[in-house]
């Protein structure tokens, strides 16, 4: 993998926008051949050249393959992709990249699980529109974090669930479905496990908020609290601990995987 040394990861959109347009002028393409190399639209890789979209890793997968750069684009995407969240994100993402395992409860669809239609669909609901622009870069960049799954060596995450967010479907059935779906896929993976904690286990003291705990590749570990609008890391290995018991309480409540698998295989063929 290529190294990078830029001191301030902020700039790494507009150093992966200025290196996009150096590689394709010093190859000698112009973006109509670049399109046709690609299959991408030459307006959108012009796009990703003025800086204006992230886009996608499997765009930059590609280019890195067309100019035989040895990862260097897909390693200014990852850098740029943290920059679309919040600074509040930011700490924990940055450990969430390298972490060894990684325990959640989740009210809602982890963003490591969703679809890009639905991260798409639940990004619009927001009561202030966003720009076409600003929309896509969103899912992006949401899509962008999923890399972790599929990092070498693999990360080892667990998912608890809670019922309620698996009984809120979108408007688009179709997509509701697809999400379900992808969910139930995603459990088959040996390095993912998959729970629902169901409405009748009742009362725990993790309601109202979702909850990460990440092991680092050194043996610490760090929690993460979030609520719907805010969100704080906990360092403090003895706060960590007791959120890690509550965690392993809340593993106890919920079904198996085997039977969180069948809750969910229901789910979908009731859509």
């Amino acid at each position: 993998m290529a190294e990078l040394c830029f001191e301030e990861e902020d700039m790494a959109r507009q150093v992966l926008a200025g290196q996009l347009r150096r590689l394709r002028e010093a190859s000698g393409k112009s973006l109509a051949q670049l399109a046709s190399e690609t299959n991408y639209d030459r307006t959108y890789l012009n796009r990703l050249e003025n800086g204006e979209r992230l886009s996608k890793l499997a765009v930059m997968e590609a280019l890195d393959a067309i100019y035989d750069t040895d990862g260097l684009l897909a390693d200014l995407w990852k850098l740029a992709q943290r920059d679309a969240f919040k600074d509040k994100y930011q700490a924990f993402m940055q450990r969430e990249a390298i972490a060894v395992v990684n325990h959640k409860y989740s009210l809602a669809i982890p963003g490591l699980l969703q679809t890009e239609a639905y991260a798409r669909t639940l990004l619009s609901s927001a009561p202030m529109p966003l720009k076409a622009g600003v929309l896509e870069e969103r899912v992006a960049a949401r899509l962008g974090r999923q890399a972790v799954l599929q990092r070498d060596p693999p990360l080892s995450v667990r998912f608890i669930i809670d019922e309620s967010a698996l009984r809120r479907p979108t408007a688009d059935r179709v997509i509701w479905r697809e999400q379900l779906t992808h969910i139930l896929a995603a459990s088959e993976q040996w390095n993912i496990t998959v729970q629902v904690l169901l409405l009748a286990a009742g009362d725990h003291d993790l309601v109202g908020g979702h909850l990460s705990l990440l092991w680092m590749p050194d043996g610490t570990s760090v929690a993460y609290l979030e609520g719907s609008k805010s969100g704080g890391l906990v360092e403090d290995p003895d706060k960590v601990t007791r959120y890690r018991v509550s965690y392993e309480r809340l593993r106890d409540m919920a079904l198996s995987p085997p039977d969180s698998a069948s809750f969910i295989a229901q789910l979908v063929e009731d859509c």
